[in-house]
């Protein structure tokens, strides 16, 4: 959360000349209901599956930037099956970097929007330590700990590391 997965998805989608598909997204699309109301209704166990048909659906498509949810590379060995389809790429986006993202957007974010700044630091780095060793299995890590940093340079070092010359 708060990595820029879809906005960076989208530019580099664009640049490739790739179509982008953002996981949950799709899903809300796809079952008419948020995210959250197929948590609510279903469970987590309910949404994992069907998050993973989705994955597994898009991943048939030729060309196309897949942004998957935080979660998704954690459940039902998505992380192998995306490696296996394709590239990854692990956003690796500093914690302090992220919370003054979050901070700024929690009302858009049903997850973080009651907490205070120092929960919402507390938050990134509980889900970080837990998801981290999934994250790392991508097949391309790009750190990002410069607030600087532009989604253009992102894109660029993107598709330096992945060996595109555009």
């Amino acid at each position: 959360m708060g990595s820029g997965k879809s906005t960076i998805g989208k530019v580099l989608a664009k640049t490739m000349q790739f179509s982008f598909v953002d996981l949950d997204l799709f899903i809300e699309q796809r079952f008419h209901k948020s995210i959250s109301q197929i948590f609510a209704e279903s469970g987590e166990l309910a949404f994992r599956e069907i998050e993973k048909r989705m994955l597994i659906e898009i991943s048939s498509y030729e060309k196309v930037i897949i942004s998957t949810g935080g979660g998704t590379p954690v459940f039902e060995d998505n992380m192998s099956f995306m490696n296996m389809k394709g590239e990854t790429v692990f956003l690796d986006v500093s914690e302090t970097i992220l919370a003054n993202r979050l901070s700024k957007a929690k009302d858009k974010r049903p997850l973080i929007a009651a907490k205070s700044n120092e929960e919402i630091r507390t938050f990134i780095h509980e889900n970080l330590n837990k998801r981290r060793a999934f994250y790392e299995l991508s097949k391309h890590t790009l750190k990002i700990d410069n607030p600087e940093h532009s989604v253009s340079e992102i894109v660029s070092d993107i598709l330096l590391e992945l060996g595109f010359n555009l």
